[in-house]
C-alpha cells in the first residue's frame, strides 16, 4: 500500500508543496461551498431564488474581469497576485457572518467572485511559468487531483457542521474557512519566486520577465490574446466540453430524481465515484497533453465520452431497478472520463498555444469559453434533458460533438499564429 500511495505524489519537492497547498486551499472553499445554501438562508435570510441571483450576478462578474484579472497578473507578478488575492479571500469570509440582506450578499458574492478569479489567474500563471514545459501537464494534473481530495475533506467538515444544525455551528464555517485561507497565504508566501536566467531558453527567459511584472513582447494596443482568434474559438470549444461539470452537479441528479426510479441515495456513491476517478486518474489521463495534436486527441475522447453517456442516461427514463442503477452510474463514469480527459487538453492547450509573454492574459481568454458556457448551459441543458426527453439529450452529445470538431481548426489557426508571432519576435 505505502509504494503505491509513494507513486501517487509527485515526484518533485516543488510539486508536492503546491500539492499541499491546492489540498488546503480545496479544503477551506470546498467546507463552505457544502453548506452554502443553509448558510444563506438561515443565517442570511435570503430565500432559495435570491440565491440563486446572487450567484448569477457573482457569475457574470466573473466572466467580465476573466481577461482584466490576466493582463493583472502579467503586468504585477503572478504568485503577488495569487497572495494579494488569497488574503483578501480569507477577510471576505470573515465577513459572511455580519451579512444581512439580499444587497449585502450581492455585493460579497461580486467581492469574493471578483478576489477568486484574480487568485485563480495568478495561481494559474504561476503554475504555467514554474514548471518547465515538459512537466507543466502533468504538474496540473497532480494539483488537479490534490483539489478534488481537498474538496472532499471540505465536504466532510461542512456536512458535519450541517449534521450539528446549530446556529453557531453554521456560523463556525466560513470562519473555519478565512483560518484555512489565511494558511494558505502564508503557504504561497513560501513559494519560489519566478525567476528564470535567459540561459534556460528564451521562452522560459521571456515567460519567466512576464510573471515578475516586467512586460516582455513587443507592445500592442488592446488585448492580443482576444486578436488570435484561434485561440479564442478553442477556448470557447473547451468551454462547452467543460459543462461535463454541468452534467455532473446539475442535470444528472435532477434527472435521477425526476426521470427515474433510482434510489436517491445513489447520488451520494456516484459523486464519490466522481471524487476517486479525480483523484487517482487525472495524471494518467493527461498523458500525451503534452503536445497540440495530443490534446486534440484528448479532445475527442471526451466528446465520445460525453455522447456514451448521454445515451447511457437517456434511456433510463424507460428502464427499472437494478437496470437503472448500473446505467445510470455507466453514464457518471463516462462523464467523469469526459472531464478527466477535457482538463487535461485544456492545460495542454494553454501550455502549447499561450504567448509566453502574456500568460496570465491568454489564461484570461481561455477562461472565457467555460465562464460563457457556466452561464448558459445549466438552464439549456436542464431544459433540454428535462422537457425534451431523449431528443434533448441527443442534442447535447451532439453539442458537445460541434465543440471537438471546431476545436481541430481552431488550434491549428491559434498554433500558426503563435508561430508567427515568434518569427517576428526572432527577427
Amino acid at each position: 500500500m505505502l509504494p503505491y500511495l509513494g507513486r501517487m505524489l509527485p515526484p518533485t519537492s516543488l510539486e508536492r508543496r503546491l500539492v499541499l497547498q491546492s489540498v488546503l486551499s480545496a479544503f477551506a472553499t470546498g467546507s463552505f461551498l457544502t453548506g452554502t445554501a443553509v448558510f444563506f438562508t438561515r443565517i442570511v435570510g435570503l430565500s432559495a431564488s435570491q440565491v440563486g441571483l446572487g450567484l448569477s450576478l457573482s457569475g457574470l462578474v466573473v466572466f467580465a474581469l476573466s481577461v482584466p484579472a490576466g493582463r493583472l497578473a502579467d503586468r504585477i507578478g503572478a504568485r503577488r497576485l495569487w497572495l494579494i488575492a488569497s488574503v483578501l479571500e480569507a477577510l471576505a469570509y470573515l465577513a459572511f457572518p455580519l451579512a444581512r440582506g439580499f444587497v449585502m450578499f450581492a455585493i460579497l458574492m461580486a467581492v469574493l467572485g471578483t478576489i477568486e478569479t484574480a487568485a485563480r489567474s495568478g495561481r494559474g500563471a504561476y503554475w504555467l511559468v514554474i514548471f518547465e514545459r515538459e512537466t507543466r501537464v502533468r504538474g496540473m494534473a497532480y494539483m488537479r487531483s490534490a483539489r478534488n481530495i481537498g474538496y472532499t475533506l471540505g465536504a466532510g467538515a461542512g456536512g458535519f457542521a450541517l449534521a450539528i444544525g446549530t446556529r453557531p455551528a453554521i456560523i463556525a464555517v466560513p470562519l473555519l474557512t478565512a483560518f484555512l485561507l489565511v494558511i494558505n497565504a502564508v503557504l504561497i508566501s513560501r513559494m519560489p519566486d519566478v525567476r528564470r536566467t535567459a540561459d534556460a531558453g528564451p521562452d522560459v527567459a521571456v515567460a519567466g520577465l512576464a510573471v515578475e511584472g516586467v512586460e516582455a513582447g513587443p507592445g500592442q494596443g488592446g488585448v492580443p490574446g482576444l486578436r488570435n482568434v484561434g485561440f479564442v474559438i478553442l477556448g470557447l470549444a473547451n468551454g462547452v466540453l467543460g459543462t461535463n461539470q454541468i452534467l455532473l452537479n446539475v442535470v444528472v441528479p435532477l434527472w435521477l430524481v425526476e426521470r427515474t426510479d433510482a434510489p436517491h441515495i445513489l447520488l451520494a456513491w456516484l459523486f464519490g465515484t466522481n471524487t476517486v476517478m479525480a483523484v487517482l486518474l487525472q495524471v494518467r489521463a493527461a498523458r500525451g497533453a503534452d503536445t497540440v495534436t495530443g490534446c486534440l486527441r484528448l479532445t475527442r475522447w471526451c466528446a465520445w465520452s460525453f455522447v456514451l453517456s448521454c445515451l447511457l442516461i437517456a434511456v433510463t427514463h424507460d428502464t427499472v431497478g437494478w437496470v437503472s442503477i448500473v446505467l445510470i452510474w455507466a453514464g457518471h463514469v463516462t462523464i467523469t472520463g469526459a472531464e478527466l480527459w477535457q482538463s487535461a487538453s485544456a492545460w495542454g492547450f494553454l501550455s502549447e498555444l499561450s504567448d509566453p509573454a502574456r500568460l496570465g492574459e491568454y489564461q484570461g481568454v481561455f477562461h472565457l469559453g467555460w465562464q460563457a458556457a457556466s452561464i448558459i448551459s445549466p438552464a439549456l441543458f436542464t431544459w433540454l434533458a428535462m422537457e425534451q426527453g431523449a431528443a434533448g439529450w441527443s442534442v447535447i452529445a451532439a453539442i458537445a460533438v460541434v465543440a471537438a470538431a471546431v476545436s481541430h481548426p481552431a488550434a491549428r489557426v491559434a498554433e500558426a499564429r503563435l508561430q508567427q508571432e515568434a518569427a517576428v519576435v526572432t527577427v
